[in-house]
């Protein structure tokens, strides 16, 4: 697994084929009930964000802006969840645990693309509730189908750009005699406490890179919604104004979800010091979170609920039309 390299009659840098991966540790019992946990947050979560994703293809009616960026955060959801959730599944029911480096490396690319993906998207959905609340004569121009997928592109590059430089600077690392990380996948602070060289370049990219995407995403957030909530104070319709909020509550709460955890995670200097920590919060992002936000969107939208309404209506029709 390690090769290690010794100077002077002490161990240094290692060569590494691959690392093992700790989780949570304990007993059989608690892998045990950690699997069935995990298991059913991850069904959970593809098959609400599938639903979504469904649903919003084919109705018709749900082919607006606003669903056209819920649809890709379901996608997006779906995917970085996909990232995690089935190795560490599977390191629930093996002894052994090991990711090979080139493994730990794709996984923490994709990781780290998708979760930045997602803050970029958010902002960029509360974008579109201010254009098309505050500006509703603009609104369809404004957003258009060209500029649509021209905002979701750019938050993937967004992405994917902070994804080739967290992932280049910590793996071009030089690691020690230990393999075993701390965690129940490859992220950033776990494989920083295994580096031999000095990590505080990489702590610094780290906060620096990841305080500027909440600081700046969540910034465009709360300047939406300061506008949008001062144009709902001057609506006169009280369906508009509830309407509006039942809407925008939804984002909101995903929002807040999402950039808190983010921020308790990477966005604070003693952030990586605290594995145990980490590890809670890492669930509640990587799992937890993509599962909720299908229920969020879906439970407070009336169009989303009518659209699952009249998918199951037509699924019953062509159902008796083949009996």
């Amino acid at each position: 697994m390690a090769t290690p390299i010794h100077r002077n009659g002490s161990p240094s840098a290692v060569s590494l084929q691959g690392f093992v991966l700790v989780g949570f540790g304990r007993g059989a019992e608690t892998q045990a009930l950690l699997f069935a946990a995990f298991l059913a947050l991850y069904v959970v979560t593809v098959l609400g964000n599938l639903t979504m994703i469904v649903v919003i293809t084919l109705d018709a009616r749900l082919h607006s802006p606003m669903y056209f960026f819920l649809k890709n955060l379901s996608f997006v959801d779906l995917c970085y969840s996909s990232v995690i959730a089935p190795k560490a599944l599977a390191n629930f029911l093996s002894s052994s645990k090991v990711i090979s480096f080139a493994g730990c490396a794709t996984q923490f690319f994709f990781f780290s693309l998708l979760a930045t993906t997602e803050a970029f998207l958010l902002a960029v959905m509360a974008y579109d509730r201010f254009m098309a609340i505050c500006s509703p004569l603009r609104y369809p121009v404004t957003m258009c189908p060209m500029t649509r997928a021209l905002l979701v592109l750019g938050t993937y590059c967004g992405g994917c750009l902070n994804s080739i430089v967290q992932t280049s600077l910590t793996f071009q690392m030089p690691f020690c005699s230990s393999n075993r990380i701390d965690h129940f996948y490859c992220d950033v602070p776990p494989l920083l406490q295994l580096a031999c060289a000095s990590t505080a370049l990489n702590e610094l990219f780290l906060f620096g890179l990841c305080g500027f995407i909440i600081v700046s995403t969540s910034l465009a957030v709360l300047v939406s919604y300061g506008y949008i909530t001062v144009t709902i104070l001057r609506m006169h319709s009280g369906s508009g104004r509830h309407k509006v909020f039942s809407t925008c509550g939804s984002h909101l709460t995903a929002v807040s979800m999402f950039y808190g955890t983010l921020f308790v995670m990477y966005a604070q200097p003693g952030a990586v010091t605290s594995m145990e920590q980490g590890k809670v919060v890492s669930v509640f992002y990587t799992l937890v979170i993509p599962m909720l936000n299908p229920l969020i969107y879906s439970l407070r939208n009336k169009d989303v609920k009518d659209a699952l309404w009249r998918l199951g209506q037509r699924h019953s029709l062509v159902r008796e039309g083949g009996q």
